[in-house]
């Protein structure tokens, strides 16, 4: 099973998960998985579909915000906040290695308001590091 890493009390990162990972999620009380890894980065991985339907099957939400290595758009951001503004639960956001996961997470928060230097904090004691993207955070907080 993958380390799911707290970011916050109620989202998780991880790098990424199999299908019986799924189950796994639903057992430590995950409500939403959100996959950030476009399909086909890692054909062996399992795609979008196969962990939707198999998020579907555990009573779990599912979201597809797919961060490819181009970046991260401003619908993408959006789009995890929305999750986490009406996830019942906690979430469980994956992509390879956890770390797009975590700056999308991290870029979200900001967006929300929070402080980017407690993000920051969060981030670095569940091993991520959001300096490459703390300057789209500061500008996020302060709109």
């Amino acid at each position: 099973m993958p380390n799911f890493k707290a970011l916050s009390q109620d989202v998780f990162a991880s790098e990424q998960i199999t299908l019986p990972d799924v189950t796994a999620a639903k057992a430590a009380g995950i409500k939403t998985i959100v996959n950030n890894r476009p399909d086909g980065e890692e054909p062996s991985a399992p795609q979008s579909a196969n962990v939707e339907a198999e998020a579907t099957a555990a009573g779990l939400a599912y979201v597809a915000v797919p961060i490819g290595h181009s970046g991260f758009s401003e619908q993408q951001v959006d789009a995890m906040v929305g999750v986490l503004e009406n996830a019942e639960g906690p979430v469980l956001a994956y992509c390879r290695s956890g770390t797009r996961s975590t700056f999308l997470w991290a870029l979200a928060k900001a967006k929300m308001g929070d402080d980017p230097d407690q993000i920051t904090q969060a981030a670095m004691s569940a091993g991520y590091d959001v300096s490459p993207i703390r300057p789209m955070m500061d500008m996020l907080a302060a709109r």
